[in-house]
């Protein structure tokens, strides 16, 4: 035959290219730039071969990988940041090199490989649709089927001699451990929480500390998960603008930057002051913390417009932003349970089904009370 393989079978090659994807960069939908090349340029599935086709990726993040990240957390091309699913490697592994298991969310994907400097090792990317490891593990795409299916496509066992897995901690929730090993031969360890102590976890022959396990939920952490709290609000703004701009075309009193400013204070106060003020604001619920510095802030607007000295509106209107403003707040703090570490999916359901209708009604009170200020002069 004209045409073999280095195994002497086309039809085994062809099999073999369904498991490995040879390319010459990462698919990343919405990205610029190469960040990864072939081992080699050959192609085989012979044993050792197997290694020259797969992708190497660099540990270096350049400025588009930056640039996309800012974007993703602003939103932008958020649900297409992904890479595709498979093999990877860092550095120059071989058959005895660790293989860490991680999401094809691109973001979580380069936490990962920018901290294995000075590393060899494989990388398995599951397909978990673009969506972190903790989150993906809740939704079940990290997840034990996911990862069985992904040994096998990849044929792994032809990449290491090993049966070792390193997987996020934060991946655990999705994974039955005893099922894959069943499947598959593999044993499953849980590496640290945070992608900066894999290195050291790996050198101390995958022991874990304390440190390592424990889930940190710092200033920053939740600092850099206010951009996608904000950016929802928007389209909601532009309703709420637009309705008080038609109401000014009949209103007695026309709504102006009052009403502007102290809308924008309470979202950026329940999507960002809350979040960050976290760990100080007193209470356990994300409801009432948002709540108390909404009220706060309803204050700060009456006392900047004069009151109680020289009120520049009446009772009415005031009592109004002490209505709506902390509401506001309130649920937008309470929206960030769903980046939070420290809540659980029935606290969150408890919360919401107490919190919602008391802001619906300050809300709904508030915007009464002003309306009349508005319309009849109260």
């Amino acid at each position: 035959m004209d045409n073999k393989s280095c195994c002497g079978s086309d039809d085994r090659d062809s099999k073999a290219k369904e498991f490995i994807k040879i390319n010459t960069q990462i698919s990343i939908p919405g990205q610029f730039g190469s960040l990864a090349s072939p081992l080699n340029s050959k192609s085989c599935c012979c044993g050792d071969d197997i290694k020259d086709s797969i992708t190497k990726v660099s540990t270096k993040l350049t400025f588009k990988d930056t640039l996309g990240g800012w974007k993703a957390r602003w939103g932008i091309n958020r649900m297409n940041y992904k890479v595709n699913p498979g093999i990877y490697a860092v550095g120059d592994p071989d058959k005895s090199s660790p293989v860490l298991v991680t999401a094809n969310y691109k973001m979580t994907f380069d936490a990962l490989r920018k901290e294995l400097s000075g590393l060899s090792a494989w990388i398995m990317v599951l397909d978990t649709k673009g969506i972190n490891v903790w989150c993906a593990a809740g939704k079940g795409t990290f997840g034990t089927k996911e990862l069985i299916t992904r040994i096998g496509k990849i044929r792994l066992n032809d990449i290491v001699a090993h049966r070792t897995l390193i997987l996020p901690q934060l991946g655990a929730p999705g994974i039955s451990a005893h099922e894959v090993t069943k499947s598959t031969g593999f044993k499953i360890v849980y590496g640290p929480v945070r992608a900066t102590d894999i290195k050291e976890f790996i050198r101390s022959g995958m022991k874990a500390t304390g440190e390592m396990r424990t889930v940190k939920f710092s200033t920053y952490d939740r600092l850099v998960l206010t951009p996608m709290e904000l950016v929802p609000t928007f389209k909601v703004s532009m309703i709420v603008f637009g309705i008080l701009f038609l109401l000014n075309l009949i209103a007695a009193k026309p709504f102006g930057m009052v009403d502007f400013y102290g809308y924008a204070g309470a979202v950026i106060t329940g999507c960002v002051l809350a979040p960050v003020l976290l760990p100080w604001i007193p209470g356990k619920a994300f409801a009432w913390k948002g709540w108390l510095l909404g009220f706060l802030w309803a204050i700060a607007v009456n006392i900047i417009n004069g009151w109680p000295q020289l009120p520049s509106y009446s009772l009415v209107r005031a009592l109004g932003y002490m209505l709506i403003l902390p509401a506001v707040s309130s649920f937008y703090a309470m929206n960030f349970t769903g980046s939070s570490t420290c809540t659980s999916f029935s606290g969150v359901l408890k919360e919401m089904k107490m919190a919602i209708p008391i802001i619906i009604a300050m809300i709904a009170l508030g915007a009464v009370m002003i309306l009349l200020n508005s319309f009849i002069g109260l």
